[in-house]
């Protein structure tokens, strides 16, 4: 169990943050004693982690199967030219304790699937979705339905980044936003499309001062809005969207699940 008293290592390193009134020791502990589960250790994965990784959450779970490509380094920046082939997860924690050995890294080297969602998301407070399709966002969404857990969406496409919050005490969800996934001829897939590698770094980070929000209590939540921002012209906009309980439904993947 994570002890709620925070060492004098632990003053030391995070004392900036602890300056700030609506941190303090109090938010502190509150970080230390949260776990967030990160889906995807890729462009928009890495920021996630590397800012939750300084800011002191305490237990970090990284879920990704996939392995280091060459084609990754312009924007996956926990990554280097030694670590192509090699698993993401395993590299990403690596990194990551060198830059927070306080912490408690959790790798998850496995694809995240309706056999196994209920089960990996039901040991974590806070879902970060850094994934790249709509199949992972829609079955995050789902299961934090289910479990009660509040999600933490970003999604990126050519120089245009969004965020949003679903499901935060009981607020709208993905479905709310959009109630079914485009048919898989209808997507785009996203090694069909070019990206600059900042943009994914932007929204990454944005998720990231999401969590910390969620966790230590300063700020208002993205619930219900969709914050969007283009990083050619800097034009941002929010568009807000209601809790739609008719948009709920969550039989296919409870079926699965069962």
């Amino acid at each position: 169990m994570t002890s709620n008293i925070l060492t004098p290592k632990e003053i030391r390193r995070y004392q900036r943050q602890m300056m700030l009134p609506e941190i303090s020791s109090t938010g502190q502990v509150q970080l230390k004693t949260s776990s967030v589960l990160v889906v995807g250790a890729g462009g928009l994965g890495c920021p996630v982690l590397q800012y939750l990784t300084a800011a002191g959450v305490g237990t970090l779970g990284i879920m990704d199967d996939e392995k280091v490509d060459e084609s990754n380094l312009q924007r996956q920046v926990l990554y280097g030219f030694n670590d192509i082939g090699k698993h993401k997860a395993i590299i990403a924690a690596e990194r990551l304790k060198n830059s927070n050995e306080l912490l408690d890294f959790k790798v998850l080297n496995i694809k995240l699937t309706e056999k196994n969602a209920l089960q990996v998301i039901s040991d974590f407070d806070i879902v970060v979705d850094a994934t790249d399709n709509f199949h992972s966002r829609y079955l995050i969404n789902d299961v934090c339905v289910m479990l009660n857990k509040p999600m933490v969406y970003g999604s990126i496409y050519k120089f245009e980044g969004q965020v949003s919050v679903f499901n935060f005490n009981g607020g709208p969800t993905l479905r709310c936003l959009l109630q079914n996934p485009p048919k898989p001829h209808e997507a785009i897939q996203p090694d069909d499309v070019g990206v600059i590698g900042v943009l994914p770094g932007i929204i990454g980070t944005m998720q990231a001062n999401e969590v910390l929000k969620m966790i230590t209590g300063f700020g208002n939540v993205l619930s219900g809005i969709l914050w969007v921002f283009n990083i050619v012209t800097y034009e941002s906009y929010m568009a807000s969207f209601d809790l739609n309980p008719d948009n709920l439904n969550i039989t296919d993947i409870v079926e699965h699940a069962q």
